[in-house]
Formats: C-alpha cells, structure tokens, sequence
C-alpha cells in the first residue's frame, strides 16, 4: 500500500513515461516544459473538458474535468470526461491526433479507470479515447492484460522518478520531431563526446607528465 504522502505522481507522467523516458523525466523530475504546435492543438481541444461542469441527456451524466486518485497506487490526475452511463462510470481521453502504435494512450485511460473504481467502489470495465484528427472514438476495454501492463508502467516510472535521474536520449527521429522539449532535451548533443569533456581530459594528461 502506497502512503498518503507518498502519492505523487501524476497520471499523465505514465503517458510520458511509456513515449519517452527522458521526456518524462524532463517534465516530472527537471520541471521543464515548452509548447510546440501539436501541444498548443491539444492544449486548445482539452479546453471545454478542463473548464469542468456536467450535463445530462437523457440517462446519460457527463463529467468533466474530473478529480481523480488512487492511494493503492499512488497515482492522482484528472480526467477529461467521465460519463456515467446509469451507475457505471466510462472515463474518455481527448487526444489531439490519431491512434498510435503503442499503448501509452491506453495505460493513461486505463490509469484513469483504476482510480475510479478505487474512489467509487464499482467496475469500469471499458472506457474510450476521442481523437481529433480522426474526430471518433476508440473503445478501450479494460482487460487483464492492460491492467498488468499499467500496474507495471506505474512501478518503472515511480521508481526512475523516485531515482531523479535523466534517461539518455533514444534514437527515434519521429517522435523527437514531434516532441515540444526537443530543444530542451537536444539529444544530438548526447550522441558524441562533448568538446569540453575533451579539453578537460587532456589538461588532466598533460598534469600527469612527470617534469
């Protein structure tokens, strides 16, 4: 069991965690940030969900910007909407683009879903990921597999977090174009020996020769 005082980790950490870990480690243990087109885009389509508020039609609450938290896990976040369809609650991410390739969308909702059941004592058993540029929605089911998957993410990114190390930077040329904190994280700078490093090596050296 997690402690009160040792919940801090923010939900969305997850989704960074499992995209890049240096990014997450730029964002959560560095406190940078910086906004390119593709956030200010997202930024811009979560603003009627972060603004909060509920409404009904029909059998059908929606919430928005939802408090959520999980002691057990140790994880605190909000969510972009919860419906609540009769008792069952179905949390929805708003993401800016299209499905990915990998599944840091669905550890994010799926996180989402475990503080749920946690804060309101019932199963969510599915929840979806709205996405802008296709403009539809993606079920996510909430299966064994995926709750495994984001219990285990939960742990690595606590636990490099916890260690307040900055990863290296991973060669994937695609997402470093996407990523607002390239400039921040300049990885290419990492891939050869800094100039420095090389003129403190050798003024060590030339200290060394016996006179």
């Amino acid at each position: 069991m997690v402690s009160e005082a040792d919940d801090n980790l923010p939900i969305s950490a997850l989704q960074h965690w499992l995209f890049c870990p240096r990014q997450c480690a730029l964002i959560h243990v560095e406190r940078l940030w910086a906004e390119n087109a593709l956030t200010a885009e997202g930024r811009i389509l979560h603003t009627r969900a972060d603004a909060g508020g509920r409404e009904r039609r029909g059998a059908l609450r929606t919430l928005r910007g939802v408090q959520l938290g999980s002691r057990r896990l140790g994880l605190h976040g909000v969510a972009d909407v919860v419906e609540m369809h009769g008792a069952v609650p179905c949390p929805v991410e708003y993401k800016r683009g299209r499905p990915k390739p990998h599944r840091a969308d669905e550890v994010q909702l799926c996180a989402q879903a475990i503080c749920l059941e946690e804060m309101l004592g019932r199963d969510v058993p599915e929840g979806a990921l709205f996405f802008g540029q296709t403009r539809r929605r993606q079920r996510i089911v909430f299966d064994a597999g995926l709750r495994c998957l984001t219990e285990r993410v939960v742990m690595e990114a606590r636990a490099a977090l916890g260690a307040g190390a900055l990863p290296p930077p991973v060669e994937d040329q695609r997402k470093c174009r996407a990523c607002s904190l390239a400039t921040l994280c300049r990885p290419e700078r990492m891939r050869t020996t800094p100039r420095t490093a090389t003129w403190l090596a050798r003024g060590v050296a030339s200290d060394a020769v016996p006179e």
